[in-house]
């Protein structure tokens, strides 16, 4: 976990690579991502990787990036790439695009 303010709202992207199209991989984190509060959108890339944006506290943010990096992900996951931000609002529930 990393250091700060677990109550703040921020807005975390997570680029994901590996096997994460056609296996049901943005519908299992839209799920997650439900369960822990999150709003945003898993979305493929044309790149074969799947971009997730999440906004909601940093404690609930973290809890996805550490499932998102497990072993419990339909397909496979390589790699994660990160990025944090302050939350822009304006989200609503959780879309696979």
């Amino acid at each position: 976990m990393t250091s700060g303010d677990d109550d703040s709202a921020v807005r975390l992207t997570a680029w994901v690579s590996g096997r994460v199209q056609g296996v049901g991989f943005r519908w299992w984190t839209r799920s997650r991502a439900l369960e822990l509060g999150l709003v945003g959108e898993a979305r493929n890339l044309p790149d074969r990787r799947v971009v997730v944006v999440a906004e909601g506290d940093r404690r609930s943010c973290e809890s996805l990036l550490d499932l998102l990096r497990g072993d419990t992900t339909p397909g496979r996951v390589d790699q994660v790439a990160e990025q944090w931000g302050t939350a822009r609002g304006g989200l609503r529930g959780f879309s696979e695009a």
